[in-house]
């Protein structure tokens, strides 16, 4: 039986960097990023900690597939994406149910 996956974009304090994911274990990867649990890795280095857009799929090769997709689009894209989720950029990790 597959797990599933989620798709997630995660941005700064500044909403200046935007960093796209892909993992099984949402709850798990967003608090990993908070914590800097990799100190040197990109999310760590631009302090990416803000969650502002995810999407799950019933399969992970649905969730690698809409990586991919994501991350080949243009900056314009992905803000489009995630002000149709979350117009206010809101940190969507605190409190929502993931």
């Amino acid at each position: 039986m597959e797990k599933g996956g989620w798709v997630y974009l995660m941005t700064n304090k500044y909403n200046t960097v935007i960093y796209v994911g892909v993992t099984s274990d949402l709850r798990q990867r967003v608090f990993d990023h908070q914590n800097s649990r990799y100190p040197g890795s990109f999310t760590s280095r631009y302090r990416i900690n803000k969650l502002v857009y995810f999407h799950f799929f019933d399969s992970i090769q649905e969730a690698i597939d809409e990586e991919k997709r994501i991350k080949g689009g243009n900056r314009q894209s992905k803000l489009n994406m995630i002000n149709q989720m979350n117009p206010e950029w809101k940190d969507l990790s605190n409190g929502v149910e993931i």
